[in-house]
């Protein structure tokens, strides 16, 4: 069976939509953030892509399990309990982000798990207390379902490239901070302490090389792939990928494929897999990770790997990586 093509995803083109899809998401986590049990790098915060769109998968409070998703299929917001409980709100035809706190919390009161959150946005443009938002309500329905059909497929490769690895990983999940879906994979070695919030703090605790998708915002300026080294070691940026450019981003470098490059390519997952490999065995290199003891059985063999690399590389147009 052939799968439908990956659609098109310009960040001008639903700007609006995302900025509102990106608080409400932030609402939402906050509800997970202040119901889930803390965890190492801040995993009991994200949201996960499932079969309609996110969800924050099960939650617990006041002795009641229920979760929260948002449906992009349907275009709606539903809260759903383990007794059969369910609560929802249309999303169609554009809900002010005022109004979608008040629905969401009134949803949450009605099924007797309501907590308090604190009602200002985190680490975005966008200042306003979601109370008082009414600027954001945007809603494009195509926009969303393309966005969802992106999240699914990149969610699939992501969980494949991750079976690779048999050392500590994250889950594939997407952070409603910065709205990246995103894996991590660990050293096992703690990293030098840095000055920074005590947020930032615990997510670079330990070595890491980290990969994501994001739909792009004021510093990328459309959708994209990456991946960082942190630290990140000596002459990272001066190093060949198969696919992909090093940019300058913030105070490090930052491994780029746009998104429309890989929606284009002759072999969308194959171009895809060999940017995340690639940037993990330049970064693992450089920063003296023992690479061969975290190979899963499930890994490709290395002239698997060269031969995935070098298909990537030549659908590119540039020369093989050796």
């Amino acid at each position: 069976m052939t799968l439908p093509e990956l659609p098109e995803l310009h960040l001008a083109d639903w700007r609006p939509t995302k900025d509102t899809l990106h608080l409400y998401c932030q609402i939402v986590g906050k509800v997970r953030l202040a119901t889930a049990p803390p965890r190492n790098h801040w995993w009991n915060a994200p949201l996960y892509v499932d079969v309609r769109g996110l969800t924050t998968r099960r939650l617990h409070h006041n002795g009641t399990t229920f979760q929260i998703d948002f449906d992009f299929v349907d275009h709606s917001l539903l809260v759903r309990t383990h007794d059969g409980r369910v609560r929802s709100f249309d999303l169609a035809e554009g809900v002010p982000v005022a109004d979608f706190d008040g629905r969401l919390h009134a949803a949450l009161s009605e099924l007797g798990v309501d907590v308090e959150i604190k009602e200002h946005p985190f680490g975005v443009p966008m200042t306003t207390p979601f109370p008082e938002d009414r600027e954001h309500a945007a809603w494009d329905r195509a926009a969303i379902e393309s966005y969802g059909r992106i999240l699914d497929w990149t969610d699939g490769v992501f969980e494949e490239f991750s079976g690779w690895f048999s050392g500590k990983t994250s889950p594939v999940h997407l952070f409603w901070h910065s709205l990246d879906l995103a894996v991590t994979r660990f050293s096992g070695r703690p990293a030098p302490p840095i000055a920074a919030d005590a947020v930032t703090q615990e997510a670079y605790s330990q070595e890491l090389i980290s990969f994501g998708f994001w739909a792009g915002d004021d510093n990328s300026p459309d959708a994209a792939y990456y991946s960082y080294t942190s630290p990140e070691p000596d002459g990272l940026r001066d190093q060949p990928l198969p696919v992909g450019e090093w940019i300058a981003f913030g105070s490090g470098s930052l491994a780029l494929l746009p998104y429309d490059a890989v929606r284009t390519a002759r072999d969308p997952r194959g171009s895809l897999l060999a940017f995340l490999q690639g940037a993990y065995e330049t970064g693992a290199r450089l920063a003296g990770w023992d690479a061969s003891t975290f190979e899963s059985k499930w890994c490709p063999t290395p002239s698997q790997l060269h031969e995935l690399q070098t298909n990537a590389a030549d659908d590119f147009g540039r020369p093989v990586v050796a």
